[in-house]
């Protein structure tokens, strides 16, 4: 038998995806607990329809990360920092303190989409990338100053 899954299933499927399976286990496990359907013209549409509707909804995410990638790429953060002998800076910029000051000038930025590669512990220019999307990501400047 012919199914569509309607969920990800460990070592079985994926959603949307179409296997053909034995019939007493499409019926009895898959059909059952709702990780899949019965392969038929009207399931088939459906799955159609649901896979532009995705692909036309990533198209519209990967245009806002691209508009707002233009806007972070003009960005520099200005971060007052406490020096002491030889200019030496008490701790570091966190990802966290990066993530304040762009909520503060209107930029919805997860914790986990920042990455930092060094810490940012030395007066000047620093860049942190930003994933915005997969295969965008922003640049912004970090400058420290005493």
């Amino acid at each position: 038998m012919e199914v569509i899954f309607l969920k990800d299933l460990k070592n079985q499927g994926k959603k949307g995806e179409i296997k053909n399976v034995k019939d007493g286990y499409a019926e009895n496990f898959l059909i059952k607990n709702g990780y899949a359907t019965k392969k038929t013209k009207e399931a088939l549409n459906k799955l159609s329809h649901e896979q532009e509707k995705k692909a036309l909804e990533d198209e519209n995410n990967k245009k806002q990360a691209l508009e707002e990638k233009a806007k972070l790429d003009k960005i520099t953060l200005e971060f007052k920092v406490k020096t002491g002998a030889g200019d030496k800076v008490f701790g570091s910029i966190s990802i966290k303190q990066i993530k304040d000051k762009l909520s503060e000038l209107g930029f919805k930025i997860e914790k986990s989409a920042i990455e930092i590669t060094s810490a940012i512990s030395t007066l000047g220019f620093h860049k942190v990338k930003i994933n915005l999307y997969p295969n965008v990501i922003a640049e912004i400047k970090v400058h420290l100053i005493k």
